[in-house]
């Protein structure tokens, strides 16, 4: 199996084209076996490439197998190796995902991703809206926003040190979700700033989070905390966020190819 290595923001994943969608069905067990770091290659997800209603398709796995809807980090990559590799031309490209085709620009270096429009109902949300939630021992606020995948914000005076590892699973899986959601502990450094740190659905710890980026950005600006053109940082660098007046989220960021390679499965 050829594969390649590519990362956003430190977000790294196994990419594999497969454009017929032969490995689909067997997605789950390979991305548990490639994902594990010191035993398989290594990565936060596996992205398979298919195609679908005449477009490229992402179709992304996590560690534990789970597949989740939507990544912004593991799009910009798929868009990057559409181009690099001849696939696509022109400044942009449309990309299939689960939570809706999506448009990708080329600027300057970096992608720019439409995300889409932030829902702040649906079946993966809790039907109350913003939550008070007891976890870890914690009494939580928790703001439920969907960009594509459900993700809960919560807002922190000091992100830099929260105990994420007791933290994170427990807000990612109480039962006020309805199929659980990656988490963000958001700090507010100024007007156009914020300090995130994401524990993903079906992952854990990551070093960024594309949709979470936008999860924060959303309600920082929807409290007034912030306004709606930030910099978001996260633990492998800088996404910056625009949530426009259309409402559309716009996400722009680096993408990486580490290297390419081939593994047979034993």
């Amino acid at each position: 199996m050829k594969f390649w290595k590519y990362h956003g923001i430190g977000n790294d994943f196994v990419l594999v084209e497969d454009f017929a969608g032969e490995r689909v069905s067997g997605a789950p067990e390979l991305a548990r076996d490639v994902c594990r770091r010191h035993f398989g290659i290594g990565a936060d997800g596996l992205v398979l490439i298919t195609t679908a209603q005449g477009l490229y398709t992402m179709r992304i796995f996590n560690p534990d197998g789970s597949e989740a809807e939507m990544c912004g980090n593991a799009i910009r990559c798929v868009a990057h190796h559409l181009f690099a590799e001849g696939y696509a031309a022109g400044s942009s490209i449309q990309i299939n995902t689960l939570s809706g085709v999506k448009e990708v620009r080329r600027a300057g270096g970096l992608y720019a991703v439409d995300m889409g429009e932030p829902q702040f109902e649906g079946k993966d949300l809790p039907a109350a809206g913003v939550q008070a939630v007891d976890a870890a021992g914690i009494s939580w606020k928790v703001h439920p926003v969907s960009m594509g995948n459900p993700h809960g914000v919560v807002f922190v005076d000091d992100a830099a040190a929260v105990p994420i590892a007791a933290w994170g699973p427990a807000l990612e899986k109480h039962p006020v979700w309805p199929a659980h959601a990656n988490i963000e502990f958001v700090q507010v450094t100024g007007p156009a700033e914020l300090q995130v740190r994401v524990w993903e659905r079906g992952a854990g710890p990551t070093l960024g989070c594309g949709t979470g980026a936008c999860a924060a950005a959303v309600w920082a600006a929807r409290l007034g905390l912030a306004e709606r053109t930030v910099k978001v940082k996260l633990p492998g660098g800088e996404l910056e966020v625009r949530w426009e007046n259309d409402n559309h989220v716009w996400m722009m960021g680096p993408a990486v190819r580490v290297f390419a390679g081939s593994c047979h499965r034993s």
